[in-house]
């Protein structure tokens, strides 16, 4: 089983030789593509091989890249991620306006319980407001509890002045965290046959990650909890290595205890089931504790 999130942030050339990543820096590192769930390039100054590139695609790692700031701008995506790709897009594409409003209804009551527990764990008042957000939740969130829950949930946790759309440390940090869940939902969805543009709620015709957008949703909180803890007064690589461990994090989903990359996996194919098998009771949320 693949588990480890690997940072290439120096100067160092790549390539492939039989089974293993080689990183030639002032050192050679070999890592078996076995162990790799994803591979982060942080740094401008590295060169890849075409073969390594292949063989990551073939192995389904993700891999991001980064820009000169080391902040994520890109990713390698295959264009087939199973051998039924064509049959599970046709079905994507037949998804019907209510089993995804159905589904998202589900993300959204489970994003919001678990900004409510964060909130109550934090012995926050405002937990209780997000509950009640919870019971006024309509079929496909036609009056916007998300959004409600949003401003009071994240004022709550970074006080009352604190917007997302400020240039700062903890949107830094929050961004780049984000970033990261939504990559790995986007090998995911790719890795189960589909394709990322079509989603279920988010249909913005500029972001070719939509349906990765609506899944990560219920994820969001183990970035903020990170964040919140790490009261960042800087972001630089340190945080950002903060930031990595999120997907090494042990959280609890269908009774077993699983790091988040592999919880994600389960959890994206169990919404895919739910889809297609107009059943809800099928998706599986994850628990921090048993």
């Amino acid at each position: 089983m693949s588990w480890r999130t690997v940072v290439i942030s120096k100067n160092a050339k790549l390539d492939y030789k039989i089974g293993y990543l080689v990183v030639r820096g002032q050192d050679t590192t070999k890592i078996h593509l076995n162990e790799i769930s994803t591979l982060i390039i942080e740094s401008t100054a590295v060169s890849m091989t075409a073969y390594l590139l292949s063989e990551l695609v073939k192995h389904k790692i993700k891999v991001v890249f980064c820009d000169e700031k080391r902040n994520p701008s890109s990713e390698l995506l295959p264009y087939y991620g199973s051998h039924d790709t064509s049959i599970k897009v046709r079905k994507q594409i037949e998804w019907t306006k209510d089993d995804k409003a159905t589904v998202w209804t589900e993300i959204v009551r489970e994003k919001i319980s678990k900004q409510a527990q964060l909130l109550e764990s934090l012995k926050k008042q405002e937990a209780d407001m997000l509950f009640s957000y919870i019971d006024e939740l309509e079929f496909g969130d036609i009056t916007n509890r998300e959004g409600h829950a949003a401003k009071v949930y994240f004022n709550a946790l970074f006080g009352k002045d604190f917007t997302r759309t400020e240039e700062n440390p903890i949107n830094a940090a929050l961004n780049y965290g984000y970033s990261i869940i939504l990559s790995a939902f986007n090998r995911e969805v790719v890795a189960n046959g589909y394709i990322t543009q079509v989603g279920l709620f988010h249909d913005n015709m500029f972001n070719q990650f939509n349906l990765a957008s609506d899944l990560m949703e219920p994820y969001r909180p183990l970035v903020d909890s990170t964040v919140y803890y790490m009261k960042p007064e800087k972001f630089e690589t340190e945080e950002k290595h903060i930031m990595l461990e999120i997907m090494n994090r042990e959280i609890f989903i269908s009774g077993k205890c699983e790091y988040v990359s592999n919880a994600i996996k389960i959890y994206t194919k169990s919404i895919f089931d739910a889809l297609n098998d107009k059943d809800i009771s099928l998706i599986r949320f994850y628990r921090n504790e048993l």
